[in-house]
């Protein structure tokens, strides 16, 4: 039996596909950043698997996270999707979506790509933890506190500390699974 992150828990298989497939890869796409981002800041304040299950709605829903497209929905097209219940309907994480993607756009404008810029965070390579337990994994670092105050700066919206680093680990840019779990590495 595969041992995993104590967070995965084992009822839900989209959550241990997540774990064992995504979670914790570095991921280099411009748009598959762009999509973890709008993820985390829809998660804040609920658990993550509410928005893993909700995910290929949000795709659906936000045009493949195409920052281009998002960049140019209309309020009315915000009103709509505020409507759909396959989506955490909260008006003021919807509407960031836009505001996220004209930040993206202007970032990708000043690096060359998203990835660059998010990337710069970490010195260009994961950090490599190696936590004994759930416990030990914080929620902010000092990495994530900087990502956070230079996204706000930069006008991103649900882009907290703690958001930040949750999205630094989901995008593999800090490997925080346990030691334990099959997933670890020290790559």
């Amino acid at each position: 039996m595969k041992i995993r992150c104590e967070w995965v828990g084992s009822k839900n298989p989209l959550m241990v596909t997540y774990h064992d497939k995504e979670w914790g890869k570095p991921v280099k796409n411009d748009r598959t950043l762009f999509e973890f981002l709008i993820l985390e800041g829809a998660q804040a304040g609920l658990s993550w698997e509410t928005i893993l299950n909700r995910r290929e709605n949000y795709r659906k829903v936000f045009k493949e996270f195409d920052p281009e497209q998002l960049a140019r929905l209309t309020d009315k097209q915000l009103e709509k999707i505020l409507k759909d219940t396959g989506i955490i309907r909260n008006r003021l994480k919807v509407y960031s979506v836009r505001i996220n993607a004209l930040a993206f756009l202007e970032v990708r404008k000043e690096f060359g790509t998203f990835r660059k810029y998010c990337w710069s965070f970490v010195g260009g390579e994961p950090i490599i933890n190696q936590w004994k337990n759930l416990s030990e994994i914080p929620a902010t670092t000092p990495e994530s506190d900087t990502m956070s105050k230079d996204m706000k700066k930069r006008g991103f919206k649900f882009i907290g500390s703690t958001i930040c680093y949750a999205f630094m680990q989901a995008t593999g840019m800090v490997n925080d699974h346990t030691v334990d779990c099959f997933r670890y590495t020290l790559k």
